[in-house]
């Protein structure tokens, strides 16, 4: 809890446009708080970062917030939620999705593992799927990131462990 990411992703139903609002500990990559909207008000948006902040482990820690740069997120609604709660705020320079690939790359696992990108009959459907697929990722799905801990496990980390992006054998090459 030193670094959340957020981010808005676009679901469907047969009938409308829907979406995904998340805000995710970028080490742990859990997702701390979300809300499934039929609109792009940011009050919803708020509504992601107020569950994300009732879910803090570690009340203590300050937050950098960081996000894209949409009206969402540069509304005085949500910047006043993230002042109101000692948030630093960060945002991409020119948004670019490589510039908050973490919240990417969980978006992308959401709709390639988890099918959240599929037709849905109803809202209520979507709303009910997307809350399954969530707490399955938290709880169920292993990161290689996170030493094959689920984002619940990392997130309850009293220490840090190490986090190798290549196999530690080659970490360990004698340089001629």
């Amino acid at each position: 809890e030193q670094l959340w990411v957020a981010d808005i992703t676009y679901l469907s139903t047969r009938q409308e446009t829907l979406y995904l609002h998340l805000v995710s500990d970028a080490y742990s990559k859990q997702i701390m708080g979300y809300t499934l909207s039929k609109d792009l008000k940011a009050e919803s948006t708020v509504k992601a970062l107020q569950m994300a902040l009732r879910r803090r482990v570690y009340q203590n820690r300050n937050i950098l917030h960081h996000s894209d740069r949409g009206l969402q997120y540069c509304s005085r609604i949500y910047i006043d939620a993230l002042q109101r709660n000692n948030c630093q705020i960060s945002m991409t320079q020119d948004g670019s999705p490589y510039d908050n690939a973490v919240a990417e790359r969980i978006n992308g696992i959401l709709k390639d593992e988890f099918y959240c990108d599929e037709k849905f009959d109803s809202f209520e459907q979507a709303k009910k799927h997307i809350e399954q697929s969530i707490m399955i990722y938290n709880t169920k799905r292993p990161h290689l990131s996170c030493s094959m801990l689920t984002p619940e496990e990392m997130h309850q980390q009293d220490f840090l462990p190490v986090k190798y992006w290549k196999k530690p054998s080659l970490l360990r090459r004698e340089v001629h």
